[in-house]
């Protein structure tokens, strides 16, 4: 499943469905099709997804292991290399401006 969230004070975010549900459970809402970040709502979302970001950021970096030089190997899954600063920056920036706009945040509406 694909999540777009929208409001009317930005553009469309699109996320696949780990990512997203990941990112809605860290606001508390509960993953579904269909949901709403009210204006009131908005400050603590953003602030515990920075706290998440802050939290990710301050874990001592996992040692790197050699990276396989043959491309017959496989290496690690590029997915998790991915940080939760990235992920979620899209969302957190929307969720700022629909703030400052004082617009709700939805999903699947």
């Amino acid at each position: 499943m694909i999540y777009e969230f929208k409001s009317r004070a930005t553009g469309s975010v699109v996320m696949l469905q780990p990512v997203a549900e990941r990112l809605l459970e860290i606001i508390g809402k509960a993953p579904g099709p269909a949901g709403i970040v009210t204006v009131a709502q908005l400050p603590e979302a953003i602030r515990r997804l920075e706290a998440a970001v802050a939290a990710e950021r301050a874990q001592p970096a996992a040692s790197a292991a050699p990276q396989p030089s043959d491309d017959t190997q496989e290496g690690p899954d590029p997915a998790a290399r991915i940080s939760l600063t990235q992920r979620a920056w899209p969302l957190i920036e929307m969720m700022k401006a629909a703030d400052a706009a004082e617009r709700d945040v939805t999903w699947g509406v």
